[in-house]
C-alpha cells in the first residue's frame, strides 16, 4: 500500500498579484520622484556606507532648484524701444533682434537664468530683464541698455609698436604726473596711523579686489601679476608696505607684503571613460558600461602602461598625445571632487575609480612639492603706456557701417541647400561695399556685433549691386540668429529704461520661506479636510497628493522650470485642482455605492462616470492657462506653466494613483464598511 501526500499550491490569485503590481509600482514611483526632488539624503547614506563597508553606491545629481528673481534676488529692468524710425511691418523684427543682443549681453554677465522677453501693446515696444543673483542695478543696466553697433573693419595694415616723438613725450608728462600721484600714496601708506583699507577705498582702481581691501591673497612666485616682485625678495624681506612703487603692465601699485606660507603643486595624469549626460562628453556609452570599462582599465593600470592606457582608452580631447598628463597641479583648479581624490593621494600611486560631473577617472600621482607662496594687497593706480595713445588694435574701422545695412536674411544654396545670410545695402552702402571689396580682394573684411567679431569672411571678388552674401558652415538655426544679429545692429533702435528694481536676497529668502510655509499649511489643511470627511478615500487621496508634489518637483528639475512666487501660487492652486478630482470621484463612488454595487466595481464605475466631469473641468482651466502662458509676462508665465504641469500631473494621479489604491484596500472586506464613507450603509 502506498501513500500520496497532496500538499496545496501556494499561488497567488488574479486580483492579489494586481494588488501587488499595483503596490510595487506606486512605491517605485513614489522612491524614483522623491529621490530625484530630494537626493541629498540619498547621497548623504551612501557616503556613509561608502566610509563605513567601503562599498562604492552611485549618486543622484543634485543640482537643486532654479529660483526665479523674486526668490533669488536680482535686478528687474523694463526697457522702451524707439520705433519711431522704424517702418511698421519691421518693427517686431527689430524688437526680436534687440532681444537677442540684449540676451547675450545678459549671458556675459554670467546670469545662467536670465530671461528677456518682449511684449508689444498699445503701441509700446518693450524689452522685460530678470537677472536673479545681480544686485548692481547700475551695472546691469549700463552692460544691457547701450544701442547694438554693427561694423566693418579690415585688418590693420601694421599695428604701431612704437611711439613716436609726439607720443612719447605724451607718455613721459602722464607717467611723470601718475608717479607724483603715486608716491603721495605711498607715503601715506608707510605712514604707521594709516589705515591701508581705507587708502584701497578710496583710491585703487582695481574693481576685483577693491571692495576686499585690495587683498589678493597667497599668490606663488611664478603669478603674473607680482611676479618680478618677488624675484626681488630674500629671506630678510620684511612684511609691511613695500618701500616702493611696483609697475605692472598698465597699472602702478602701492603693495603690502603680509605674511608667507607654502603650497603643494602635484603633477600627475589621469584616464577619463565619460558616459551619455556627463558634462563635455560626446560619447552615447551608458553609465553602467563607462564603470564597467574604468574598472577594467583600474585592474590594469600601473606607473610603466598608465600613458599608453590613457593615449588608447581615455576621453578626454587631447589624450592621445599627452598621455593623460595634466601637468602641474594647485588646488583651486579643478572640480572638487577630482582634488579630493587628487591631493588624498600618495606620489607614485594610482588612484581607485573616482567620479566627477565629466564621467569616472583614474588617477596616477607622479610626484609632488611645496612651493613658497607669498601674501598681498594691493592699491593699484592708472599708468599710462604705449596702447594708451597708440591705436594697437589689429582691425580699423571702414566707413561701412549698419547703418547702412538695409536687412539681412536667411537664403539657402540652390546646388548644396546650405543656408547662408543675405545682406542688402541701401543706395550708399551699397557703393561703399563696393569699393571696400574691390579693395581688399582676396583679404579679410570682418564684421563685428558690439565689439565682437560674427564673422570674417574673405573677399572673392568686387561686389556691386547692393547685396552680398556671408557664407560657412552655418546649421539653420545659426544663420537665422545671425540674421537676426546683424538686424539688430542694422535697424537704429534707441533703447531707454523705464524702470529698474533690486530685490535683496534677504527679502528673495523670506519670500521663499513664507512662499513654502503657506503651502505647507494649505497641504495640509487640505489634508485634514479629506481625512475628516472622506475618511479612508480621503487619506489615500493624500497619498496620491504627496506623490503628485514629488512627480511636480521632478519634472520642475527636469525641463529647468523657473520657480517664483507667482509659479508657487500656480502650485498651490494645483494641489487644490487635484483634490478636486478626487472629490468628484468619490462622490460618484457614494452614489454607486447607494445603488447596491459592490465595492471594486463601484470604484470602477465611479471613476468612469466621474472622467468628463473631470475632464471638461482641466479642460478648461488649460485654455486659460494656454492664454496666460502665451500672451502674459514673465510672473504671469510662471504661474501658467506650473499650473499647466499641475494639471497634468493631477489627471495622472487622480486617474491612476488614487483609482489604485482604491482597488487595494478594496480587496479587504473589514475595511469595506468600517472606514470609507461616514453614514454610509
Amino acid at each position: 500500500m502506498s501513500f500520496r501526500l497532496h500538499l496545496p499550491k501556494l499561488s497567488l490569485s488574479r486580483s492579489a498579484r494586481q494588488s501587488f503590481t499595483r503596490v510595487f509600482a506606486i512605491f517605485m514611483l513614489l522612491v524614483v520622484t522623491g529621490l530625484t526632488a530630494w537626493p541629498a539624503p540619498w547621497n548623504t547614506a551612501m557616503g556613509a556606507v561608502k566610509n563605513k563597508i567601503g562599498w562604492s553606491l552611485p549618486n543622484i545629481p543634485d543640482n537643486g532648484f532654479t529660483l526665479g528673481l523674486d526668490l533669488k534676488g536680482g535686478v528687474h529692468l523694463v526697457y522702451e524701444a524707439d520705433m519711431s524710425n522704424i517702418p511698421a511691418a519691421d518693427r517686431a523684427n527689430a524688437l526680436d533682434g534687440v532681444r537677442d543682443v540684449i540676451e547675450r549681453r545678459a549671458n556675459s554677465l554670467g546670469v545662467s537664468e536670465s530671461r528677456v522677453e518682449t511684449t508689444i501693446a498699445d503701441g509700446h515696444y518693450r524689452v522685460i530683464i530678470e537677472l536673479p543673483g545681480i544686485q548692481d542695478a547700475a551695472t546691469a543696466t549700463k552692460a544691457i541698455g547701450e544701442t547694438p553697433v554693427l561694423q566693418f573693419k579690415t585688418p590693420t595694415a601694421k599695428t604701431p609698436t612704437t611711439a613716436t616723438a609726439e607720443q612719447q613725450a605724451q607718455i613721459d608728462a602722464a607717467q611723470k604726473t601718475e608717479r607724483s600721484a603715486a608716491v603721495d600714496v605711498l607715503n601715506r601708506a608707510l605712514t604707521k596711523d594709516q589705515d591701508f583699507a581705507a587708502l584701497v577705498k578710496e583710491l585703487s582702481i582695481d574693481t576685483k579686489t577693491k571692495d576686499k581691501d585690495g587683498y589678493d591673497g597667497f599668490v606663488a612666485a611664478d603669478d603674473s601679476f607680482y611676479a618680478n616682485l618677488i624675484k626681488t625678495f630674500t629671506r630678510k624681506t620684511r612684511v609691511g608696505v613695500v618701500k616702493g612703487l611696483y609697475e605692472n603692465g598698465s597699472t602702478i601699485n602701492v603693495v603690502k607684503y603680509m605674511s608667507q606660507g607654502t603650497e603643494q603643486t602635484v603633477d600627475a595624469s589621469h584616464i577619463l571613460v565619460c558616459f551619455a549626460g556627463a558634462t563635455k562628453c560626446t560619447q552615447t556609452r551608458t553609465k553602467e558600461e563607462a564603470k564597467t570599462i574604468i574598472d577594467g582599465l583600474k585592474a590594469q593600470a600601473t606607473a610603466a602602461n598608465f600613458a599608453d592606457l590613457a593615449k588608447a582608452n581615455s576621453d578626454e580631447p587631447g589624450a592621445a598625445t599627452s598621455g593623460g598628463s595634466l601637468g602641474t597641479v594647485k588646488k583651486g583648479m579643478m572640480v572638487q571632487s577630482f582634488e579630493d581624490a587628487l591631493f588624498a593621494m600618495k606620489d607614485g600611486t594610482i588612484s581607485d575609480v573616482a567620479e566627477t560631473e565629466f564621467g569616472y577617472h583614474i588617477i596616477y600621482r607622479t610626484s609632488s612639492k611645496s612651493v613658497p607662496t607669498y601674501e598681498f594687497s594691493h592699491i593699484e593706480m592708472p599708468w599710462t603706456t604705449l596702447s594708451d595713445v597708440v591705436n594697437t588694435d589689429p582691425w580699423e574701422n571702414t566707413d561701412l557701417s549698419g547703418k547702412d545695412i538695409k536687412s539681412a536674411a536667411v537664403a539657402f544654396d540652390q546646388q548644396t541647400n546650405a543656408p547662408y545670410i543675405s545682406l542688402s545695402f541701401n543706395a550708399e552702402g551699397a557703393d561703399l561695399f563696393g569699393k571696400l571689396t574691390a579693395a581688399n580682394v582676396g583679404q579679410v573684411i570682418g564684421i563685428f556685433l558690439d565689439g565682437q567679431p560674427v564673422t570674417t569672411p574673405v573677399v572673392n571678388q568686387a561686389i556691386y549691386g547692393g547685396t552680398a552674401q556671408i557664407t560657412g558652415n552655418f546649421t539653420l538655426d545659426e544663420a537665422k540668429l545671425m540674421a537676426e544679429r546683424l538686424n539688430a545692429g542694422a535697424l537704429p533702435v534707441a533703447i531707454s529704461v523705464l524702470s529698474q528694481q533690486t530685490i535683496g536676497p534677504t527679502l528673495g529668502a523670506a519670500s521663499l520661506d513664507a512662499s513654502l510655509k503657506a503651502a505647507f499649511i494649505a497641504f495640509l489643511l487640505i489634508s485634514l479636510f479629506m481625512v475628516l470627511y472622506y475618511r479612508l478615500p480621503g487619506f489615500l487621496a493624500i497619498v496620491a497628493l504627496l506623490i503628485y508634489s514629488t512627480i511636480n518637483l521632478t519634472l520642475y528639475k527636469i525641463f529647468g522650470v523657473t520657480i517664483t512666487l507667482s509659479g508657487i501660487a500656480g502650485f498651490v492652486l494645483s494641489v487644490g485642482i487635484a483634490v478636486d478630482a478626487n472629490v468628484l470621484i468619490f462622490e460618484r463612488l457614494k452614489e454607486e455605492l447607494w445603488s447596491g454595487r459592490d465595492l471594486p466595481t463601484a470604484i470602477v464605475e465611479a471613476a468612469k462616470r466621474a472622467w468628463p466631469s473631470i475632464r471638461d473641468g482641466n479642460a478648461t482651466t488649460l485654455i486659460a492657462t494656454f492664454i496666460l502662458f502665451t500672451m502674459g509676462t514673465s510672473f504671469i508665465k510662471g504661474f501658467a506653466l506650473t499650473l499647466m504641469i499641475g494639471i497634468f500631473v493631477s489627471l495622472f494621479c487622480a486617474m491612476i494613483i488614487t483609482r489604485s489604491l482604491l482597488l487595494i484596500v478594496s480587496r479587504r472586506p473589514s475595511l469595506k464598511k468600517r472606514l470609507f464613507f461616514l453614514g454610509l450603509k
